[in-house]
């Protein structure tokens, strides 16, 4: 039994590894990227009706959240389809909203749903910082961190006779899963982490998309001292809890910088 076991998940583990489009990295995806944006999309409608979104027209920080990611969409939009890739974003309909809420958090959903939490910008303190933030969080769902983790934690669980049973049948069981993976409400506390790899990739995109934008990338220096300083050695924040710790992170956004500034063209210029 364990043997037939074994072998369906290295059938299904197998089948379901491809190439990511801008990591040029093999990994496995087992969800299709449809059904993980329709689940995305009714658990942000979800999350915004349970939480106080911040109206742009009643806010500066708002309209500053929509103004830095309209930018990097659009200059994403341009890297992909510069590079041939622009089907990949096929299913995207992006959203940006600032919610009222006192926790160091950002995150972006498959399909491009983009949530800032009020609590993030004492610390970002400036829109450079903030385009880094979100150019990071939306690095994780091109890069296809989450369907990555679903399918690694999907096999763990289910093993590969019923996770192939589960995904023929889209069943609530890869909806319980999703909501595991990106449990973006009062329970981050069961969301299934990205892993440190997966960290420094989105690090390395963020800078890239942000500097696109216009932004100068080097503004992730001083964000992450800040972010450090704001830990006071203690636990970081929970959406942080998987990151490389700061001093590391710095380090490795210094030598990812000098990449990222062949992007950068200051706006206006």
């Amino acid at each position: 039994m364990q043997k037939t076991l074994f072998a369906a998940a290295l059938a299904l583990s197998l089948v379901g590894c491809s190439q990511n489009a801008i990591t040029g990295k093999n990994q496995l995806t087992l969800y299709n990227d449809a059904d993980l944006q329709t689940m995305a999309l009714q658990q942000y409608r979800q999350f915004l009706s349970e939480n106080k979104v911040v109206a742009v027209n009643t806010s500066k920080d708002a309209e500053m959240v929509r103004r830095v990611g309209q930018r990097l969409t659009s200059a994403i939009n341009q890297y992909y389809t510069g590079k041939g890739l622009g089907s990949e974003l096929a299913g995207y309909q992006w959203e940006y909203n600032l919610v009222d809420s006192k926790e160091v958090n950002a995150w972006c959903m498959p399909g491009g749903k983009i949530v800032v939490y009020t609590g993030l910008l004492p610390i970002t303190q400036n829109e450079a910082a903030l385009a880094v933030v979100m150019g990071h969080e939306i690095a994780h769902a091109l890069a296809k961190h989450g369907n990555e983790r679903m399918s690694r934690a999907s096999l763990a669980e289910l093993g590969g006779q019923a996770l192939s049973v589960a995904l023929a049948n889209k069943s609530p069981i890869a909806q319980s899963i999703f909501n595991s993976a990106y449990g973006v409400g009062t329970n981050l506390g069961v969301m299934l982490p990205f892993g440190r790899s997966q960290e420094l990739e989105a690090d390395k995109f963020g800078l890239i998309f942000s500097s696109l934008a216009g932004y100068n990338p080097q503004e992730a220096i001083g964000l992450w001292e800040r972010m450090e300083k704001a830990s006071g050695g203690n636990k970081p924040p929970e959406f942080l809890s998987t990151h490389p710790a700061e001093a590391t992170r710095i380090q490795k956004l210094r030598e990812m910088m000098p990449e990222a500034l062949k992007y950068y063209k200051p706006m206006g210029k």
